[in-house]
């Protein structure tokens, strides 16, 4: 579901982009092509407790990227651009409010399973589903992409903090009581995760200024372009 979900996006960027006559079209279509095929493996293990909050993560992730451009977009003085990016943002808060909803019915029906599925997933970090981007040319193309969105504030580490610290408190992790010593353990994992990955961020961000100043995309041509 969140294949054809970033599928779906991935194909209205394409269309406007290719549209926009911004972007060398060729490459472009390669790369979409390229990552609708080999979409990462989320490590949900066929479970779908795995999946679900892999899903609940990754579509509030998406929300908040897409709607970050949208705004870019419009102090920028691209309508069309903001329009689109609008859209696909309400999208994703659509299905990130469906499968938030199944978690929650999952932690009432099963806290044990629910409880340790969470916990498991976030040992595993979730990863955007762009991680394999290619364009043919470029092996670190998803990292350049990644260092110019958290620059521009797009999508960030503390993004990453806020929705572990949103997800604990929608689906109630803490208040969760009768569980098993195992699912104890879990639940306490996940209250001290996200003071944790804020710590992280600074370090983060300080990577971040230490990147590359400019960079080239073949996307828009090989054209050398700063890094903001």
């Amino acid at each position: 579901m969140t294949a054809l979900s970033s599928v779906s996006s991935s194909s209205a960027f394409s269309s406007f982009l290719w549209c926009s006559l911004k972007v060398m079209s060729l490459i472009h279509v390669f790369a979409i092509r390229f990552f609708s095929l080999c979409l990462q493996d989320p490590e949900t293990e066929n479970n779908p407790y795995l999946g679900f909050v892999y899903t609940s993560f990754q579509e509030r992730a998406t929300f908040i990227s897409h709607g970050n451009t949208a705004r870019h977009a419009k102090h920028f003085g691209d309508g069309k651009l903001a329009t689109v990016c609008g859209l696909i943002a309400a999208d994703e808060r659509r299905h990130e409010n469906a499968y938030t909803k199944i978690v929650e019915k999952l932690f009432e029906l099963d806290p044990d399973g629910a409880m340790l599925a969470f916990a498991d997933m976030m040992r595993k970090k979730i990863s955007m589903p762009a991680h394999l981007m290619y364009d043919g040319q470029n092996e670190h193309l998803f990292d350049d992409f990644s260092l110019v969105a958290q620059r521009t504030g797009v999508y960030t580490a503390r993004d990453y903090a806020d929705i572990m610290e949103h997800l604990v408190d929608k689906w109630n992790v803490a208040s969760i009581q009768g569980i098993s010593g195992e699912a104890q353990n879990a639940q306490e994992y996940l209250g001290s995760l996200p003071p944790r990955i804020r710590r992280l961020e600074e370090h983060a961000q300080a990577k971040v200024k230490k990147g590359p100043k400019t960079g080239s995309f073949s996307w828009i041509f090989n054209r050398e372009v700063a890094l903001l």
